[in-house]
C-alpha cells in the first residue's frame, strides 16, 4: 500500500465523519475559521516535518511516495492535518451540541420539580 492510498483513505473517513456530524447536529463549522486554521496547520506540517526530516528523525521509502514535497515533507504528510480540520470541528460542533441538549434537559427537569 503506497502512503497517498493510506491517505486518502484516511481523508475519506474524516470528510465522511465530519459530514455526518455536521447532518446530525444540522450546525457547520464556520469557513474562515477553518480556512485559518487549514492554513496554519499545513504551514506547521510543512516546516516541521522539512526539520525532522532534514535532522534525520524520520524518512520514507520513495517507492511509496507520489513524488510530490513541500520543501522535504511528501505530499501525503498534508492528509492529517487536512483531515483535522475535517473532523474535529465538526466532532466538536457533535459533542457541544449534545452537551447543550444535557444541559437544557437537566433545566427543565429541575424547572419542574
Amino acid at each position: 500500500m503506497t502512503y497517498l492510498a493510506l491517505s486518502t483513505a484516511f481523508l475519506a473517513v474524516a470528510a465522511l465523519g465530519g459530514t455526518l456530524a455536521a447532518i446530525v447536529t444540522r450546525r457547520r463549522p464556520d469557513a474562515a475559521a477553518l480556512g485559518l486554521t487549514a492554513l496554519a496547520l499545513l504551514l506547521l506540517t510543512a516546516v516541521f516535518d522539512t526539520v525532522m526530516i532534514a535532522s534525520g528523525l524520520f524518512h520514507y521509502s520513495p517507492d511509496h511516495l507520489a513524488g510530490v514535497h513541500i520543501g522535504l515533507a511528501p505530499i501525503e504528510d498534508f492528509a492529517y492535518p487536512v483531515a483535522a480540520v475535517l473532523l474535529l470541528p465538526a466532532l466538536w460542533t457533535a459533542l457541544r451540541s449534545r452537551r447543550t441538549r444535557r444541559d437544557e434537559t437537566l433545566r427543565t427537569e429541575e424547572g419542574s420539580a
